[in-house]
């Protein structure tokens, strides 16, 4: 059966503030058990394969972590996957159900660059196959291109990490770029929900969340796609 990738970042500093970042972990955890739940088959990947560094700041003290996060940490079969992701190199898109993009601050330093999944996350929008992406998971949207040249995000429904969270969470300055504001630059056209409240926004076969709390309703998003498929 073809496989939904969901692609984790590698970068785990904070840009020169010295502080620690990566994914975070509902934005896997919740989408990684409605997929599997659903009985989908899953591939976990990352930027530069292996281990990915976690957001520390996403892993709440003991007992108050959400259910997804628990069963994830809890779960030997889901850990392995994780300590041993993939690579991007060699992923074909004819192998691949769909792809998902979770978030954490990492994903600003290191999956707008990443040729190969630039050219992964065109070539599977272009073959009408969902593409999903949550809080600052859409910055690896930015990158991508259609068969003809265009954004793949562009003159479609997005939502992402806000401006204004991103001022709030006072990290503005220290993002390379404020993801709102790029993918209005290219074309999209962004909605976005209150203040870290769950808002998911999907568009033909695009699918976008705005924060940590967006991540279950963007994998129902996907799940929809996916079952279309």
């Amino acid at each position: 059966m073809p496989k939904l990738l969901i692609v984790l970042t590698s970068h785990g500093t904070l840009g020169e503030t010295g502080r620690r970042t990566g994914f975070y972990w509902e934005e896997l955890a919740a989408p990684y058990w409605a997929f599997r739940d659903a009985g989908l088959d899953i591939a976990l990947a990352s930027i530069a394969g292996g281990e990915p560094p976690a957001d520390p700041t996403s892993l709440p003290r003991e007992g108050s972590a959400p259910p997804a996060v628990t069963r994830f940490l809890g779960d030997a079969e889901a850990m392995a996957e994780l300590r041993d992701t993939a690579t991007l190199e060699g992923q074909r898109p004819e192998d691949l159900a769909g792809i998902f993009l979770p978030g954490g601050h990492g994903t600003m330093w290191d999956l707008p660059g990443s040729l190969p999944l630039a050219k992964l996350v065109g070539a599977l929008f272009d073959a009408g196959k969902p593409v999903g992406a949550v809080c600052h998971g859409p910055a690896g949207l930015v990158g991508a291109r259609r068969s003809d040249g265009r954004p793949v995000v562009e003159a479609r429904r997005v939502n992402g990490f806000t401006d204004s969270e991103e001022r709030a969470a006072g990290l503005a300055e220290v993002v390379p770029f404020l993801l709102e504001t790029r993918l209005r630059n290219l074309g999209a056209h962004f909605e976005g929900g209150p203040d870290f409240a769950p808002y998911a926004v999907r568009d033909g076969n695009l699918v976008t969340g705005q924060n940590p709390a967006s991540a279950e309703p963007a994998a129902k998003h996907m799940l929809e796609l996916l079952r279309r498929e």
